[in-house]
């Protein structure tokens, strides 16, 4: 199992400046870290910080977690991983999501209508420029060049380092994560529990099969699974640094009617603390709903408190069939979240797991 870190976005608690992610980056970096993941809301975007970052870097690889899909036509999408294929010597991953419809329809002014249409058709693009093809497309949601109109279809100008850019959707509703097995090289997953992985790659391999893989194989497939770490010398320690993001997910990512997270916890057995979340949260009582997300749900989908219960969780998650595990390391401050970066490592060794 490889090991990953999540940085967030610029911006995000314990980030708020380049120097802590450029921190984090290096011990990740230094430690042996495969990749490292950033992502993007309203605020910095990924293409800029991933320039930056890897200028620093000896042996990290790069990928979006998320580029957001209505942000950006697919065939700039297709410009920017290419780029930053180049950049980082052909060690950029893409990662793509829908967002959600707020963002999408409140900030880019994109309908959230047919999200698994549209993200096939996106990706479909992609890959035609990718594979050195003039990009000619008509579907449902994308037609080009534009019909009666002076556009003609045209070919990537710069190429990625590889023949094609491994491609990663992040996904949490069964037909998305059949959609992922189908279409893409990766999964990338957000509050995944070990306990509910065979679940999810199940479902994974019907896309799978339906791409013609023999049974579903997931045979060169990376199933990503993003986990908080907070190291602690108990688990309500550790999981008190992370309710307040569980919440804000489970709580304020959506609506009351459309949170695909808050459904997310509802499938895993959580339903009555995910209403109760939900209902302080769009209460605005931010707090008490970081201290109604169950220790239980946190434990399960995070890394959390003593070293000898990391190393649990570390092997519930390797079992349990997940490939890369990238952490969002938590602490009361900068050094405290380096050396939990360090330490996971240390433990991932110590266990023989990578």
């Amino acid at each position: 199992m490889d090991l990953g870190i999540n940085l967030g976005y610029w911006g995000t608690a314990g980030t708020d400046d380049l120097t802590a992610m450029k921190e984090l980056t290096l011990a990740a970096d230094d430690s042996g870290y495969r990749v490292g993941w950033l992502a993007e809301a309203y605020g910095s975007d990924v293409p800029s910080l991933a320039a930056y970052l890897s200028a620093f870097t000896k042996n990290l690889e790069w990928g979006s977690a998320v580029f957001q899909i209505p942000a950006r036509t697919p065939a700039m999408t297709a410009m920017t991983a290419a780029t930053l294929d180049k950049i980082t010597g052909g060690h950029f991953r893409l990662g793509l999501g829908v967002s959600g419809p707020q963002v999408s329809e409140g900030w880019h002014g994109v309908r959230f209508d047919d999200p698994l249409g549209r993200t096939r058709e996106y990706v479909d693009i992609i890959r035609l420029a990718f594979d050195r093809k003039n990009v000619e497309y008509h579907g449902k949601h994308f037609e080009l060049p534009l019909p009666d109109g002076p556009g003609k279809a045209l070919r990537l100008l710069l190429l990625p380092e590889r023949a094609q850019v491994p491609i990663y959707l992040a996904a949490i509703g069964p037909k998305n994560m059949e959609l992922t097995g189908e279409i893409a090289d990766g999964w990338l997953g957000i509050f995944v529990s070990p306990e509910h992985v065979p679940e999810q790659l199940a479902q994974l391999r019907i896309g799978r099969q339906k791409a013609g893989h023999a049974d579903g194989s997931l045979d060169g497939f990376d199933v990503v699974a993003t986990a908080g770490l907070s190291l602690a010398d108990d688990l309500d320690t550790g999981a008190n640094r992370l309710r307040a993001n569980a919440a804000l997910y489970i709580g304020g990512m959506g609506s009351r009617k459309k949170n695909f997270y808050n459904a997310l916890a509802r499938r895993m057995g959580f339903d009555e603390a995910a209403q109760q979340v939900q209902d302080l949260f769009l209460d605005r009582k931010h707090r008490e709903a970081a201290m109604a997300v169950p220790r239980d749900f946190i434990d399960q989908t995070a890394l959390i408190g003593p070293r000898e219960h990391v190393a649990e969780r570390l092997h519930a998650y390797a079992d349990a069939g997940v490939t890369t595990l990238s952490v969002a390391p938590a602490g009361d401050s900068l050094p405290d979240r380096v050396a939990a970066v360090r330490t996971l490592a240390e433990i991932m060794d110590s266990e023989g797991l990578r």
